[in-house]
């Protein structure tokens, strides 16, 4: 089936759809097409090739539970779509997928919880022009607040969604970031790291995580991606010495332009050690951008993280990029109940010039 036979609008809104789907938002925060839409015969077709249909790329969909979360209710506003039933028809193949996975066995909750799936991210910003095939990132995620293995950092976190954004969405930091080095602190599923490699052009991104295990998944989320090449992977440790670390044992020229941190200055105990390695790295690189973004959940232990930036004569500037609530949203979809901020953090004057007054 082709494009050509649905309107711009009704393709916009099933694309929209799509990529709320396939990033597994939960139902009640989904934009479902219009009934005028899913009354066309068309629109169903597209839907159930891009979001039901299993081929070989179906390893990629959400998991039986979520499509069935979402068929049921499509299906129901589907029927309520129908104005004439001799004309309306609904889609054989997605009536039939609704039976499949309705008598496919599941697992309980329980087990659901942990297990990690694909969670599809399309990095589009506003003025992203209309593509027949839009870019995409493609993640293994698993979605409990905190997995199995005890850590945060096998899902992508509020923070990291909101900072993607506005990278893709700044022409000046779009153009510093191409062609230059670029390190994640707390990279968890590899998000922003992923992004810097595959789609902004840096030319060498090293994802850090404090977690071995979070290490390991991303070394696969990059090899998924297609960007392993890219990419440098390892554990580091906060509050060690930088000059220690892998990355300088590997190249001891070892330099970097861009420090990207998303959602690392959520516990007031791991404050210390992560201004600790801030300051390393503006005394070995002088001249580094840290953006940090943070949500900011908990006022006291934000305040105990801009205590210290100021402690240490760092320059600290918060960028004016506000949240666009999730109505609104067109791609890296997130929640904005609680406040993020973006920071700019550079080394403080005089480091970075030792004549300045």
């Amino acid at each position: 089936m082709t494009q050509g036979s649905l309107s711009e609008e009704a393709l916009r809104q099933i694309r929209l759809f799509r990529r709320q789907y396939l990033q597994l938002l939960d139902a009640q925060n989904l934009a479902w097409p219009s009934s005028e839409t899913l009354r066309s015969s068309q629109a169903q077709e597209w839907i159930y090739e891009h979001l039901f249909q299993t081929d070989d790329v179906s390893r990629f969909l959400p998991p039986e539970r979520y499509r069935l979360l979402i068929l049921k209710p499509l299906m129901s506003k589907i029927e309520n779509s129908i104005v004439d039933p001799e004309e309306d028809e609904i889609s054989d193949n997605l009536m039939s997928t609704l039976a499949e996975l309705m008598f496919s066995p599941m697992p309980d909750d329980a087990t659901a919880a942990q297990q990690r799936n694909w969670v599809t991210y399309t990095p589009l910003s506003e003025d992203s022009p209309s593509l027949d095939k839009e870019p995409e990132l493609k993640l293994l995620e698993n979605r409990a607040v905190i997995s199995g293995a005890g850590t945060t950092g096998l899902r992508t976190w509020e923070a990291a969604l909101h900072l993607s954004s506005y990278l893709i969405s700044t022409p000046e930091l779009i153009a510093s970031i191409k062609g230059k080095r670029v390190i994640e602190l707390g990279a968890g599923t590899g998000l922003l790291s992923i992004l810097c490699a595959s789609h902004l052009g840096a030319s060498q991104v090293v994802a850090t995580d404090g977690d071995e295990g979070v290490v390991q998944a991303l070394h696969e989320n990059a090899a998924f991606n297609d960007v392993k090449d890219a990419m440098d992977i390892g554990v580091l440790w906060w509050g060690r010495a930088l000059k220690g670390s892998w990355m300088f044992e590997k190249d001891p020229s070892f330099s970097c332009d861009l420090v990207l941190g998303a959602d690392v200055t959520y516990d007031k105990a791991v404050i210390p050690a992560l201004v600790s390695t801030m300051r390393d790295m503006f005394e070995v690189w002088p001249h580094v951008q840290i953006i940090i973004s943070a949500t900011i959940r908990n006022s006291d232990t934000f305040a105990a993280f801009e205590y210290a930036c100021a402690h240490n004569e760092f320059n600290v500037h918060e960028v004016d990029y506000p949240l666009i609530p999730m109505e609104q949203q067109t791609s890296l979809f997130h929640s904005t109940a609680v406040p993020i901020k973006i920071f700019s953090i550079t080394a403080p004057a005089k480091q970075r010039d030792p004549y300045a007054i």
